[in-house]
């Protein structure tokens, strides 16, 4: 089973002896193109001025420490790295062993930065706003242009659940049929508690680890109820009611 995944723009401060390197990440054939991204991103902290980085990370408060390479700066895993509402609710620090070894090895996390990155994948700590260019380079475009056709051989023949935001859909199309979960509340669909409840059903998930479609929708999840099951295309939309 493979699980589609939003990143977050609140991330730890932890650090590490590990720097970034072509090693840190999967499709590491790859690497150069991640590099384009990164060092148009390093470039423009060094040349940007302070109201533009302020603009870029979406923020009110200058740092000098914002211009900071990401080249000196110490990676650690990508699902460590985020510490948005989703990762909260995960608890990935307090899972078992092979929970996350599950996650690991199975979550591909959509990096508005690096791109398709593995949750083991090693990462800098950084800022960027959701949505923001750089130059007006079109970063998802990228992305979804050079690293499409390995994630298509990464899902091939697997089980496939979308728990990504929409935006991050931008980033690859999927292209096979798939499982993706729509939150309600008295029969309205919410915003506000999709992100706590994706990670929710990712703990959930590795916690069982879930390798196909009738454990899938065996599944239980505390606070959640599964009412309706819709195909639309390749997605089959499961609808979870809170109670």
């Amino acid at each position: 089973m493979k699980i589609l995944f939003s990143p977050s723009e609140a991330k730890s401060s932890l650090s590490s002896d590990i720097l970034l390197s072509s090693k840190n990440f999967t499709f590491s054939d790859l690497y150069q193109k991640r590099l384009n991204i990164i060092n148009l991103y390093d470039e423009f902290l060094q040349n940007a001025s302070n109201d533009e980085i302020l603009a870029l990370f979406g923020v009110k408060n200058y740092d000098e420490n914002f211009r900071v390479s990401l080249f000196k700066k110490g990676c650690i895993k990508a699902i460590r790295r985020y510490t948005g509402v989703a990762y909260s609710h995960l608890k990935y620090d307090d899972l078992s062993q092979n929970a996350k070894n599950f996650i690991d090895e199975n979550v591909l996390i959509f990096s508005n930065l690096f791109g398709a990155i593995l949750a083991k994948d090693l990462i800098p700590e950084y800022k960027l706003k959701q949505g923001e260019k750089i130059k007006n380079f079109d970063i998802e475009k990228f992305y979804k242009e050079n690293f499409s056709h390995k994630i298509d051989e990464f899902l091939k023949d697997e089980l496939v659940l979308d728990l990504r935001a929409s935006f991050y859909e931008k980033f690859y199309t999927l292209k096979q049929e798939h499982f993706a979960f729509k939150f309600t509340k008295n029969k309205k669909v919410v915003s506000h508690y999709a992100k706590a409840y994706r990670g929710l059903v990712l703990k959930c998930v590795a916690n069982s680890l879930i390798s196909n479609k009738d454990e899938l929708l065996a599944l239980q999840i505390d606070g959640l109820k599964l009412v309706d099951i819709k195909k639309i295309g390749l997605k089959n939309e499961l609808l979870f009611e809170i109670f």
